[in-house]
């Protein structure tokens, strides 16, 4: 009897010392960092907005999202623009370096604290070697439901 399994495919980002993954359907590109322009009345983590070939597409700070000491932008900081739903969102991030194929019998639940993240924008945890990898909850990392305060793109 032949066994499949399961897996699906994603980009790990890093925040701070973390690695997260994000399913590689949803990831549209990654982007340098550029000129942001700010949206007055949104969110501290939402950074404003960009124009993206065309495209004017939301931008948040993940650090700022999760509660994370904020850091200078490097060489290697990158916005990945994702999908969700019917519109595009770009996520700023630390560094954004590989793509690995997750089985789905290797992510394991969240346990209720996970680091500095909210367990809430957490899937699950993936172990691959000696790495701990966390899958985020893109749903709730969008959500207009924040922790910290109310996410509003509309003026």
């Amino acid at each position: 009897m032949e066994e499949v399994l399961n897996s699906q495919k994603s980009i790990i980002i890093q925040l701070d010392q973390e690695e997260y993954a994000i399913p590689v359907e949803v990831v549209g590109a990654i982007e340098r960092m550029q000129q942001i322009t700010r949206v007055p009345k949104t969110a501290s983590f939402v950074k404003g907005v960009i124009n993206l070939r065309g495209v004017v597409t939301p931008i948040i700070d993940l650090r700022e999202r999760f509660g994370i000491t904020a850091a200078d932008y490097t060489e290697s900081t990158r916005i990945i623009i994702v999908h969700h739903e019917k519109y595009d969102v770009g996520f700023i991030v630390d560094a954004a370096y590989d793509v690995l194929e997750i089985p789905e019998d290797a992510i394991e639940p969240a346990p209720q604290v996970i680091g500095t993240v909210n367990v809430d924008y957490i899937n699950g945890v993936i172990k691959v070697d000696k790495r701990l990898i966390m899958l985020l909850d893109l749903n709730k990392v969008l959500s207009q439901k924040s922790h910290n305060n109310a996410y509003e793109m509309e003026g």
